[in-house]
């Protein structure tokens, strides 16, 4: 049996004393589209963090692919798309890409990046500018790219679909199912429900440092006895909140 894309053991994180997440236990298999639910402050930045190693965790275990999270093999085996992703302004979009592709010793190929552009709807022109001249929109794109030509096994996506439009955001989701057809990993964070419920094989939900929920958003939805994630998300939490 092959080990889990993700394995998050019972990890813990305070800030100043003060829990950020508590006793987190996650398990994501190869191959796997998961979602992280949460409110603003639920601890998912925290947790991502956590994941990527830029914060340490207090109590618990993380490992990627049975190797320690801290590992040459598990760094290389990771890519990660934060939320608030800013290129830089003096590199255009093929030298960004080009210099992406090479941290994790992959060959470039000019006429894969460009079919990867039209695939998300991004200007192929744009490709030979410098950055600084490009919209919230196109850096996403450019981004998305970046991260998900890397080769990599799993990828973390921080709020993906973050400043796209209606059109981007559907070649997004078609981009994340063809890398789940060539069994990559996708664990990813995001605000926008309906993409969770869309794509997402299952979802966690996590409240104030812990996790309420973890199951497919079917699951969710037949539990809190509605037919949209967005308002089984709200009524779950409220149910705990008043328990």
């Amino acid at each position: 049996m092959s080990n889990p894309a993700l394995l998050i053991e019972n990890v813990c994180v305070a800030y100043a004393g003060k829990s950020a997440i508590n006793d987190i236990c996650l398990t994501v298999q190869p191959g796997e589209i998961f979602g992280l639910m949460g409110l603003n402050g639920a601890g998912k930045t925290t947790l991502i963090k956590s994941i990527l190693g830029l914060r340490e965790q207090d109590h618990g275990q993380i490992s990627i692919f049975g190797q320690n999270k801290t590992s040459k093999q598990s760094k290389a085996q990771l890519s990660y798309l934060p939320e608030k992703f800013e290129p830089p302004w003096f590199l255009t979009g093929m030298e960004f890409l080009r210099f992406s592709l090479q941290l994790y010793n992959q060959k470039f190929d000019k006429g894969e990046m460009i079919a990867a552009a039209q695939a998300l709807a991004l200007d192929t022109d744009a490709l030979n500018r410098r950055m600084n001249t490009y919209s919230k929109g196109m850096r996403q794109k450019l981004g998305l790219m970046g991260t998900m030509l890397t080769g990599c096994s799993l990828f973390i996506l921080d709020e993906p679909m973050s400043g796209l439009d209606p059109l981007a955001r559907s070649l997004v989701k078609k981009m994340i199912n063809e890398m789940k057809d060539k069994e990559r990993t996708i664990f990813l964070s995001s605000h926008i429900l309906a993409d969770m419920d869309e794509i997402c094989d299952r979802v966690a939900l996590l409240h104030e440092g812990e996790i309420l929920y973890v199951g497919t958003t079917d699951g969710l939805k037949k539990q809190t006895h509605t037919d949209n994630l967005e308002q089984a998300f709200l009524e779950f939490i409220e149910h705990k909140d008043a328990a």
